[in-house]
């Protein structure tokens, strides 16, 4: 958890972090740099490593019940002094992106949310990244053998994207030069967004690996941005009425 040290009511930002087991793990660093940018800006963050990682118990499963210790945080957020539990935003990258468009099929706390190399379609990823699906995804996730469709599908907002609430706005950021998540990963989302009329913003970077590290400085704008538009000035939601002239 990261927060700002001067005393206030501060909204709050889920962040949920990506990879599996050690590798993109949460460290001090993140503490100080990815959690600690957006608490500079008067949020407190909070982020879990998800079950079985940091020396916790359990066993992650990639998208299974370990998005479980993504929905618990706003309750563990009513603990910490100055967070404003009515305002809670969520942010994930690559996996955590997974993990978030997940939980906001299952929560209604949050109030905006931010994705980065978002994986959407888990067999489309498969088919580009074969290796991802002997060591992670058949490693993590429970009974995968026997019930490979059923998994993939919980896995894949693609499938479900008429199970997003439609009052929480999601800004979606992805380079078109990513090799882990490719770029289409967002892009199909996005169609299913139009089709239900889930407000949301797409942002394409051009050149943008995964991390969009070309474009760095302008992915954290347009994040707190986002945040400051939905969660400090409560601005009223798209309207995602056709209209005009």
């Amino acid at each position: 958890m990261a927060k700002p040290k001067k005393d206030g009511n501060y909204p709050c930002v889920i962040y949920n972090r990506g990879g599996n087991r050690d590798f993109g793990s949460l460290k001090v660093a993140h503490g100080a740099i990815t959690l600690g940018q957006i608490a500079k800006e008067g949020y407190v963050v909070i982020a879990s490593q998800y079950r079985g990682n940091g020396g916790s118990e359990g066993k992650e499963e990639f998208g299974g019940k370990d998005v479980n210790d993504i929905t618990i945080l706003p309750t563990v957020l009513k603990e910490i002094q100055g967070a404003d539990t009515e305002r809670i935003g969520m942010y994930g990258w690559s996996r955590g992106g997974m993990m978030t468009y997940i939980a906001l099929s299952k929560m209604d706390e949050i109030k905006a949310s931010v994705v980065g190399g978002a994986l959407s379609d888990a067999l489309s990823m498969m088919e580009d990244r074969p290796e991802m699906e002997k060591n992670v995804i058949a490693e993590l996730i429970p009974n995968y053998v026997n019930s490979k469709d059923i998994e993939i599908e919980k896995r894949s907002a693609i499938k479900w994207a008429d199970k997003f609430p439609k009052d929480v706005p999601i800004l979606m950021l992805h380079g078109n030069a990513d090799w882990r998540v490719k770029p289409e990963q967002s892009l199909n989302l996005a169609l299913e967004f139009e089709k239900y009329r889930i407000p949301y913003r797409l942002i394409m970077f051009e050149g943008g690996d995964h991390g969009i590290s070309e474009h760095r400085e302008e992915v954290d704008k347009q994040v707190i941005n986002w945040f400051n538009r939905f969660l400090k000035n409560n601005e009223e939601l798209p309207n995602m009425e056709y209209h005009g002239r």
